[in-house]
């Protein structure tokens, strides 16, 4: 018999982390949850204690009263939870699933304890990716980090199929999100609720709303260098708006290989905690006669001059990406408060960068300066 596979979920009341836990329930011969951790959604993680059982838990917030019949766990609270868990948590995978900066410390305790990273949080390959390659350095039969965003785990799974021929450039597709038809002037009068409805995916607000300024294609060109060693004019972006091509891998014969399938994301999460297997996970198949025409556009940079950041970034070296995603952060929060508009999450990161200038990012405690240095300049510059 098949020894079951031990996972700890970092953000499992999050779109992703209920999504892993689905995909588990549905295989509870192959998978053992034994973390679980939470930010503030209390009654949330407790249901989820009660139902898989696992031997730690963790709420970030803040510490609280745990109920009598949840005691059978270990419970850690405050900043530290997440790398507390990340390290000591029996298991072989970490599902690093939280958003923000709060991933890359995670992301670091895993390795440092010498687990597999299932990597959905953008913001520590995008702030920290040399740290984290050099962490994840492994042999592709058996790795130290698998993608879990749809699009890089396309390219890796393309790549996986090319038989070690190396590639020519990488696309990474984009739905456009919900203001691709929009005008620059009606853009500057976009609302919160408008930024949240997105065409194809259900995900988190945050990322929600990176999708309507494709600050998240942004973050996830910086990922791609990172993940497969790409250099910035290799990665391209192409929006589709269908969201069926989840991304591509182009080849010196002309060749592209695409990864397609339904814009759901619990395909690539079980593709991750699987590995190298392939399971069923609750997507329905794709039915190419029944998509419709399949639909590629270039980005257009004026109307969402985030991607022109991310390859500025990434040309600036240093911790300009650090700086663009800290920034970000506190502008789209800024813009979910109804401090700023939906243009100026752009106009802030674009200040921010401009205002610091170069910054070193040659250790931990380097980006956590630059991270902390962007927040501080993007506040400043925010109305109260």
């Amino acid at each position: 018999m098949t020894m079951k596979r031990r996972i700890a979920i970092l953000g499992s009341t999050g779109s992703i982390g209920t999504q892993a836990l689905d995909i588990i329930s549905q295989h509870p011969d192959r998978f053992e949850v034994t973390a679980l951790s939470a930010h503030s959604q209390t009654e949330a993680l407790f249901e989820q204690v009660r139902r898989h059982r696992p031997k730690l838990a963790a709420l970030t917030s803040k510490e609280v009263q745990i109920p009598d019949d949840l005691r059978f766990c270990d419970w850690y609270f405050g900043e530290n939870a997440l790398t507390d868990i990340a390290s000591l948590a029996p298991c072989e995978d970490v599902l690093v699933s939280v958003v923000g900066m709060v991933g890359l410390r995670s992301v670091l305790a895993a390795r440092k304890a010498s687990k597999r990273v299932l990597l959905a949080n953008k913001e520590a390959l995008v702030a920290g990716g040399q740290l984290v390659m050099d962490a994840c350095k492994a042999p592709a039969e058996d790795p130290a980090l698998i993608p879990v965003d749809s699009e890089h785990s396309a390219i890796y799974q393309a790549l996986l199929s090319a038989n070690g021929n190396p590639f020519e450039r990488i696309i990474l597709t984009a739905s456009g999100g919900p203001f691709r038809t929009w005008t620059l002037e009606e853009m500057k009068t976009a609302r919160l609720s408008d930024a949240l409805k997105h065409p194809n995916w259900e995900m988190g607000q945050k990322i929600t709303i990176d999708s309507a300024t494709m600050f998240n294609k942004a973050l996830e060109i910086i990922e791609a260098k990172w993940l497969f060693d790409a250099k910035p004019q290799q990665i391209e972006v192409l929006v589709h708006p269908q969201s069926i091509i989840h991304s591509l891998v182009g080849f010196k014969d002309g060749a592209l290989l695409a990864q397609l399938g339904m814009p759901d994301m619990r395909s690539p999460i079980a593709f991750a905690m699987a590995f190298p297997e392939r399971i069923s996970n609750g997507t329905p198949s794709l039915r190419l006669e029944l998509s419709g025409n399949l639909s590629f556009e270039a980005p257009d940079l004026v109307r969402f001059p985030a991607i022109r950041l991310a390859y500025e970034s990434l040309n600036a070296t240093g911790a300009a990406c650090c700086i663009l995603n800290a920034a970000n952060e506190i502008a789209v929060e800024a813009f979910i408060q109804g401090k700023i508009g939906f243009l100026d999450i752009a106009l802030t990161v674009e200040q921010v960068l401009h205002d610091i200038g170069y910054l070193s990012a040659d250790s931990l405690d380097d980006i956590l300066y630059a991270d902390d240095r962007a927040r501080t300049i993007a506040r400043g510059i925010i109305p109260t």
